[in-house]
């Protein structure tokens, strides 16, 4: 099965018959092409314009990122699975500002209603939560009188600002989170900038493997930004994925002072802290639980190419879209 690979070494990429080949100081590694699906590039790497048509050809996606961490974009692939018809539905529903709000709602709520279940699930530890949880329960119920996507943002902003503050109490005073991003000022915003770099890339490589466009998203502006559908379907799975492996990272004390480096006013994750949160990102996406309405067990990743399904069976009218819910 394919499966993304993270390259965090220096070297050049080339094609030998259908094998990807990472040339590095120490030697050679060998990636049969048919179990690689994406390739996370981290470290200074080469490749040519062949090898690019051989990943196009195989419809693997390439993300490339700064020696910071932060990401730059993606190599990707000319969609071989876009159809016509669900585009123009895409279109339709971002065109009508009635249809457009609809959707852009329901990812707000989504998000929202994840962020609750998870702070319950904290309060239930012991933590004193209750005004937080009233002040969220009514911005989640005020999204249903917002009347443009700007005032669904809103909303949504001040209800992560609230749900932020908790951090310290839920982490310990260390971990404080007073949002941060371009650059990250400490630890946790480091953290969690890089766990949600990760989600977005893996909703925009599910993407890939559906009918949908990338570019027309619905909560955040389709305009000059190269993706944007991703960004909304994240907003659904950080309290699920991302802000739950943050936690988990802190709570088992797996993040440490040296996994950290300062540069400028900025502080990142260094190479050592980035191989430590990817490898806990994979055992999260692996991680299977009991679907309900498949009856079966399913993957997070194969969560997130679920979502998408539903969403498409929303653009042609099969069926409302329901966000996915934190059990």
């Amino acid at each position: 099965m394919a499966k993304p690979v993270y390259v965090f070494s220096s070297g050049r990429l080339s094609r030998l018959a259908n094998t990807l080949v990472l040339e590095r100081e120490d030697g050679k590694r060998h990636l049969p092409v048919e179990q690689v699906s994406e390739l996370y590039l981290f470290g200074e790497v080469e490749l040519n314009k062949r090898f690019l048509e051989f990943a196009a050809q195989k419809g693997i996606l390439l993300h490339f990122f700064n020696r910071f961490g932060y990401y730059v974009g993606s190599f990707y692939p000319r969609e071989h699975l876009l159809s016509g018809y669900l585009t123009l539905r895409q279109a339709e529903h971002y065109l009508d500002s009635a249809k457009r709000l609809d959707l852009a709602r329901r990812f707000v709520e989504g998000g929202l209603v994840n962020i609750l279940s998870l702070l319950r699930k904290e309060e239930a530890r012991g933590n004193n939560l209750e005004p937080v949880l009233e002040l969220l329960e009514e911005l989640l119920a005020r999204t249903g009188e917002a009347q443009s996507v700007g005032e669904l943002m809103a909303l949504e902003g001040r209800a992560r600002e609230a749900y932020y503050r908790t951090w310290e109490a839920l982490l310990g005073e260390d971990w404080a989170l007073e949002r941060s991003r371009r650059p990250p000022r400490d630890p946790i915003n480091a953290l969690l900038s890089f766990a949600n770099t990760l989600l977005y890339t893996a909703v925009l490589a599910q993407i890939y493997q559906t009918h949908l466009d990338p570019r027309i998203g619905f909560l955040h502006e389709a305009n000059y930004r190269r993706h944007s559908l991703n960004l909304d379907v994240a907003e659904v799975f950080k309290p699920v994925l991302a802000d739950r492996l943050v936690f988990r990272l802190v709570r088992r004390g797996q993040v440490k002072p040296g996994h950290f480096m300062r540069e400028g006013e900025g502080v990142f994750l260094s190479e050592a802290g980035r191989r430590l949160v990817v490898e806990e990102w994979e055992k999260t996406l692996q991680t299977t639980y009991r679907h309900r309405a498949l009856k079966r067990a399913v993957s997070y990743r194969t969560t997130l190419r679920l979502e998408l399904y539903k969403l498409e069976k929303h653009l042609i009218g099969e069926q409302p879209y329901t966000p996915y819910r934190l059990r």
